[in-house]
């Protein structure tokens, strides 16, 4: 049997833009590896936080998700917002991010927060206003993002405010 010519994963995976005369076809053939010191910064962002692309259509031509990375410093909020359309699923990998958003389920609307940890997981439908926070003096919190579009939707607003989806 003869040696391969590179190390299983190294060289497979061509660059998107960097390569004449690749089709999106063929680049849904083949598996994508993103390296975590190769994921995209260029992607939708809110103030007090950093949005990291690693599955996209720019990154690996996909067509309905969207996965990335959130870093949110210590003693920071992000900026008020939502996400469209998307459906988001958010896994904490470090820290303890607040997730803040008003609840009018009860006819009247509060202000709910979401503590949460490592290992924990948060849904945030579509349309709804939201921030995040992390209140700790040390440590950033990293979150992994999965969304239902194939890139990253950020709406900023002015406030915690909701929005009819017909309105948005």
């Amino acid at each position: 049997m003869s040696e391969p010519l590179t190390a299983p994963g190294e060289g497979f995976h061509p660059h998107l833009h960097d390569t004449p005369g690749r089709s999106d076809v063929s680049l849904r053939g083949r598996l994508h590896h993103v390296r975590a010191d190769s994921l995209d910064d260029g992607t939708a962002q809110t103030g007090g936080m950093r949005r990291f692309a690693a599955v996209s259509g720019r990154t690996v031509g996909s067509e309905k998700l969207w996965m990335g990375q959130t870093h949110v410093a210590p003693e920071t909020s992000s900026s008020d917002h939502h996400h469209g359309e998307s459906e988001t699923a958010i896994y904490v990998v470090s820290g303890h991010p607040e997730f803040v958003f008003l609840d009018d389920s009860g006819g009247r609307a509060e202000e709910v927060r979401l503590r949460t940890s490592p290992g924990d997981y948060v849904f945030v439908p579509p349309f709804v206003p939201h921030r995040e926070e992390n209140p700790d003096p040390r440590e950033e919190a990293v979150v992994v993002i999965a969304r239902s579009t194939q890139e990253a939707i950020v709406v900023n607003l002015p406030g915690l405010y909701a929005l009819p989806a017909e309105e948005a």
